[in-house]
């Protein structure tokens, strides 16, 4: 399964992540598909940077947000850009 998801870089203590698409067996820091923004947690408000279009385009093909992308990708707006599926009447 393909998961959009964190990649921890920076160093000892001063954090910040890659928004990244990757095969969910992958390790967390290891090899992915394509870079689609970063979240940096210690600037005050905290930064978030996610190309829109490639996260819609991922989301499109069937990848699945971890918990913490989908609430960066909430607050960006880009979830509610999502067409519902017609699974549910």
């Amino acid at each position: 399964m393909v998961k959009i998801r964190l990649r921890r870089m920076g160093r000892r203590g001063r954090p910040f992540y890659r928004v990244v698409v990757a095969d969910s067996r992958s390790p967390r820091d290891g090899k992915f598909i394509d870079n689609i923004g970063y979240y940096n947690p210690l600037t005050d408000p905290a930064t978030i940077n996610i190309d829109g279009e490639k996260a819609l385009k991922w989301l499109g093909y069937g990848a699945q947000p971890t918990d913490t992308v989908r609430s960066l990708l909430a607050k960006l707006g880009i979830m509610d850009k999502i067409k519902p599926t017609s699974g549910q009447s």
